[in-house]
């Protein structure tokens, strides 16, 4: 996957704000609107832009209660593995997931609507999984900081 300076420009801006058209977003990077078309159609279709999406507030549509889960697995065997893989990406509750290295096996961050809804979250999804070992929650108390930006450097830097 290869990008340029222009392309880490472009970027930037689309991950601060994605709806901007293609004639602001090309002013802001030096291109016409059709260059930058053309730029954005190439980013996305080689992967580097993943989805075009928008940061909901969890508290605004009624899931004020959000985790992060640590989730140790009793036995690290791949087809444990994918399974957990998928029933992670087929949970509504579960906004992000993330296999990891250390004390825990997977990191999940949970909303909730309020904690006995989160109580039966963990008794389907954790505690009637055989494979599961045991799991830690942490609540948050405050979003401090939220958003998917991701520093970007330019290939040619």
């Amino acid at each position: 996957m290869q990008y340029d300076r222009t392309d880490a420009r472009i970027l930037e801006i689309v991950q601060k704000n994605n709806r901007l058209t293609s004639e602001v977003i090309g002013e802001m990077a030096g291109l016409s609107a059709t260059a930058c078309q053309r730029r954005l159609k190439r980013l996305r279709s080689d992967g580097i832009i993943e989805a075009d999406v928008s940061i909901v507030s969890p508290k605004a549509v009624g899931r004020p209660l959000q985790m992060l889960v640590l989730v140790s697995l009793e036995r690290e065997r791949t087809d444990i593995i994918d399974r957990f893989k998928k029933a992670i990406k087929s949970s509504a509750e579960v906004v992000n997931g993330f296999y990891v290295t250390g004390d825990a096996d997977f990191v999940l961050y949970v909303t909730a609507r309020t904690m006995d809804d989160y109580e039966q979250f963990t008794r389907r999804f954790f505690y009637e999984n055989p494979n599961i070992k045991g799991f830690k929650t942490m609540v948050i108390v405050d979003r401090v900081k939220v958003g998917f930006a991701i520093p970007i450097e330019s290939a040619d830097d």
